[in-house]
């Protein structure tokens, strides 16, 4: 079982939005386990302060170094505190393939800044890891932290219907999921490729290989990555010179031109 702490002022945040979903499922066939740790417990004062003014002046407030070092150490002493991520815009980005590596963990603690962040030496003190989750500013971390969790959870085994699942996800092998349809065949005029319904389980998934190079290429050509072979982009160029103006539109691939294909092509 995978154990996750997380280092809150909001712990109902974290425990109300762990409840539903897959998230929910993990946590009650013991996959995961998600506690929460609020600073205040570490304050000595009346009003349980955890934040003060910068030095230096500047907006907002900044949390207090020592509540989070008594929460870093409470967690050290039960030996419960694993791997240490403070969220922050200025970490390393998180990613699908940093999810899977985190999944391995048995124990991770993260930490939630809020305020205007929180003080340098702390983190300089603790050597916690900063992870951000985008090039955007929230007012907490602990919507990141569910973004963590959520994302690595999905690698854990026995979470998803099939071990295999998350791997077929988009993002996993540097390339876009192709598009999905499910019932009716035909909706609002748009029919289903017609290739899904041949029963033939080796064409469908080489097709859907292909697809996937094609959406990537039209959505995010950016994610494309040497693992996909000159052969494989040879045989999408092939595939998608043979598509119906309906099929390309069905496929959300209207707009990619066959210049670009082309290229793929040669």
């Amino acid at each position: 079982m995978t154990q996750i702490n997380v280092i809150t002022l909001f712990p109902e945040m974290i425990e109300n939005a762990t409840q539903y979903g897959l998230l929910g499922q993990c946590l009650r066939n013991q996959l995961l386990s998600v506690t929460t740790l609020n600073p205040r417990t570490f304050t000595s004062d009346v009003h349980k302060t955890v934040d003060d003014r910068p030095f230096g002046g500047g907006d907002g407030m900044v949390m207090l170094a020592e509540p989070l070092k008594k929460a870093v150490l409470d967690l050290r002493a039960k030996d419960q505190l694993g791997r240490l991520v403070y969220l922050s815009p200025q970490g390393r980005a998180w990613n699908n393939q940093r999810a899977e590596e985190f999944s391995k963990e048995r124990k991770i603690t993260l930490v939630c800044g809020r305020y205007g962040g929180v003080d340098q030496r702390w983190i300089n003190w603790s050597g916690a890891e900063e992870v951000s989750i985008g090039d955007y500013v929230l007012n907490g971390g602990e919507l990141g932290a569910l973004v963590m969790i959520e994302s690595l959870s999905r690698f854990l085994p026995g979470a998803l219907g099939h071990d295999q699942s998350a791997h077929h996800d988009s993002f996993h092998l540097g390339v876009l999921e192709e598009p999905q349809f499910t019932r009716p065949r035909d909706f609002e005029g748009e029919v289903a490729p017609e290739i899904l319904f041949g029963g033939h389980h080796a064409k469908i998934q080489d097709w859907k290989a292909s697809v996937r190079l094609l959406v990537t290429l039209a959505k995010r050509p950016d994610l494309m990555t040497s693992q996909v072979t000159p052969e494989q982009k040879r045989k999408a160029a092939g595939i998608f010179l043979l598509m119906t103006s309906a099929e390309k539109a069905v496929l959300g691939l209207s707009h990619l031109s066959e210049e670009e294909v082309l290229k793929w092509k040669a």
